[in-house]
């Protein structure tokens, strides 16, 4: 049996919306897809920080990659704190993994393609409650901190395996950072199945 691919994200980075197409490649080709939490920029307050137009080479490439993704990306106006959503995140994996997909899914739209504020709890909450996450343990949990000690958990996992940025894939044995050419991920997919 092919071992599972993990996969660290952040609902801010564009890397990331971009890659969730590379995910699809990979579910195609008959692998299973872990989708593990990674905060990638800690340093920003809970308030958020003002964001610049984003001009040059890096960002036209994006823009190219969401578009032949078939992803919508208006870049936002703030760049939000995301602790919080990445905890819902692993916490809805975790407590219900049949709408987890969807809900990271909810997540990456509301910051790339609506211009929501992932800082706000109520954001997070109205994309969790769409999904079907009982609010109440949502939030009882919230309260009690178990989210974020599962958070710091999945991000220990990831420093372990060498995460430094995201995406960072773990992909039969090798550490795939980046958002490498679809055609990559058929190759990778294809040895995780030779490597079995």
């Amino acid at each position: 049996m092919t071992a599972p691919v993990l996969h660290w994200f952040d609902f801010i980075c564009p890397f990331c919306y971009v890659g969730q197409q590379r995910n699809d490649i990979l579910e195609r080709r008959g692998l299973e897809v872990v989708h593990l939490p990674f905060q990638i920029h800690p340093e920003v307050p809970p308030e958020g920080i003002e964001m610049g137009p984003r001009v040059g080479p890096m960002y036209t490439s994006l823009e190219r990659e969401a578009e032949l993704a078939g992803l919508p990306l208006n870049w936002p106006a703030r760049l939000p704190n995301s602790r919080r959503a990445l905890a819902v995140a692993e916490w809805v994996r975790r407590n219900r993994p049949d709408v987890s997909a969807d809900l990271n899914r909810k997540l990456f739209a509301a910051h790339f393609a609506l211009g929501e504020d992932l800082g706000d709890p109520a954001v997070i909450e109205r994309h969790a409650g769409e999904v079907g996450v009982d609010l109440d343990a949502l939030r009882a949990a919230l309260a009690d901190g178990g989210p974020d000690a599962d958070l710091i958990e999945v991000e220990s996992i990831g420093a372990r395996h060498g995460v430094r940025a995201t995406p960072t894939w773990f992909i039969a044995g090798e550490s795939v950072s980046g958002l490498l050419p679809a055609s990559e991920f058929e190759r990778l997919a294809e040895r995780a199945h030779a490597a079995g």
